[in-house]
């Protein structure tokens, strides 16, 4: 699912002009960013939490060349769902 399609699901449910969901939508995503970038995660009860995991430095290889380098220490966004989240998927999602 893609972000129009959402911002379309959401205005249809809603009855809300597509271009004010699409703000919103995008709003969201920015803040999220921001906070993220901050230092600060961002927890929505029953969904998830966006947070900010550290990497710790380690060995890496460039194959091509055949050496060794030092990737540094670094931080990555991520997502943790909910266990209410995880449960709806695990029970509700059926695998071909």
């Amino acid at each position: 699912m893609t972000k129009a399609e959402i911002v379309a699901r959401i205005s249809d449910k809603l009855g809300i002009d597509r271009s004010d969901v699409q703000q919103t939508v995008e709003t969201f995503m920015e803040e999220v960013i921001k906070s993220l970038e901050s230092g600060n995660n961002v927890y929505l009860r029953g969904f998830g939490s966006f947070v900010v995991k550290k990497r710790a430095e380690k060995t890496g290889r460039n194959i091509s060349q055949n050496t060794t380098i030092i990737i540094p220490a670094h931080n990555i966004p991520a997502f943790k769902p909910a266990q209410q989240f995880v449960d709806a998927v695990k029970d509700n999602v059926k695998v071909n």
